[in-house]
């Protein structure tokens, strides 16, 4: 077998990072988001109000290379600017612009997380979409102020992945976002939450139940996101 001679050194190159992090728009209007993945069906991951995008990344990092997987912060969330217009509506065209921008060529799967499930849907009404999978969270009642934010009940959730699960309140995000918060008149009541593993075989529109699914089973949550593709 042969051996290297004394003292030399071949050259060593690092593995680029496998998430990475940019900004769309302006400084007013800038949404940063983490990706991860340059091929494959993109799947847009939405947190819920008064979290941020790092509460996916458990779940990006078990998709592999199979997804090219966006997590966005929320306006007035993590890194992205505050807003003085907060609607669901105009949003959803900037999601559109941003996924349209990164040249992907096919209809995205959308996942949202608690009131997230609002903009999911209102985007999925306006723009091709894959598919779109959106649950609760059940524990997660909104206080009327900041004071006192408890972050419930967190025993399912692996004690690595906990920093990703505590929710950050604001009255004043609470006060833009309240349009998210109330039920449209005409809506129709939502099915009984479903377990993960049942929700699997639901296809487009299915819904989760539980608190905290993609954190307490990020491979799972992960191969159901794949199953939609």
């Amino acid at each position: 077998m042969s051996r290297s001679p004394p003292g030399r050194r071949f050259p060593v190159h690092p593995q680029p990072p496998r998430r990475t992090t940019h900004a769309y728009g302006t400084p007013k209007n800038r949404l940063v988001y983490d990706r991860w993945g340059r091929f494959g069906r993109p799947v847009v991951l939405l947190h819920g109000l008064f979290y941020d995008r790092t509460m996916w990344w458990p779940v990006a990092a078990e998709l592999g290379d199979s997804c090219a997987a966006i997590a966005v912060d929320l306006p007035g969330h993590g890194q992205s600017a505050a807003r003085d217009d907060y609607g669901v509506a105009r949003l959803a065209d900037d999601l559109a612009i941003l996924i349209n921008g990164l040249a992907l060529h096919r209809a995205p799967v959308i996942v949202g997380h608690a009131e997230s499930a609002r903009l999911a849907e209102a985007f999925a009404a306006a723009y091709a979409t894959q598919a779109v999978l959106t649950f609760e969270d059940p524990a997660a009642d909104l206080p009327e102020t900041a004071r006192d934010p408890a972050p419930g009940d967190l025993s399912g959730v692996p004690e690595l992945y906990r920093q990703f699960a505590v929710a950050r309140h604001d009255d004043a995000l609470r006060d833009g976002y309240r349009s998210w918060l109330a039920r449209p008149a005409h809506s129709e009541p939502r099915p009984e939450a479903l377990p993960l593993q049942l929700s699997a075989q639901g296809g487009a529109g299915a819904r989760l139940g539980g608190r905290f699914p993609h954190l307490c089973d990020a491979t799972s949550f992960a191969a159901l996101v794949r199953a939609l593709r």
